[in-house]
């Protein structure tokens, strides 16, 4: 599947919405812009909590079909 990015949108968000610069805007990583847009919360870091379920659901079996 293939996904384009709306760039006018982007451009007009980032350029007028939030007053950036051009080369601020086209310096920052997709990250940082949905940040700076609001979207903070779509791709939060995994924390001590969701690592500990991670490892409880899918522990490590040493020596069993590894390398």
């Amino acid at each position: 599947m293939s996904q384009t990015m709306g760039w006018q949108a982007l451009m007009r968000a980032g350029l007028h919405g939030l007053g950036l610069a051009p080369d601020v805007f086209w310096s920052l990583t997709p990250a940082e812009l949905r940040v700076m847009l609001g979207d903070a919360g779509a791709d939060a870091p995994l924390l001590n909590d969701g690592l500990a379920a991670l490892m409880a659901a899918y522990p490590d079996n040493a020596g069993e079909g590894t390398i």
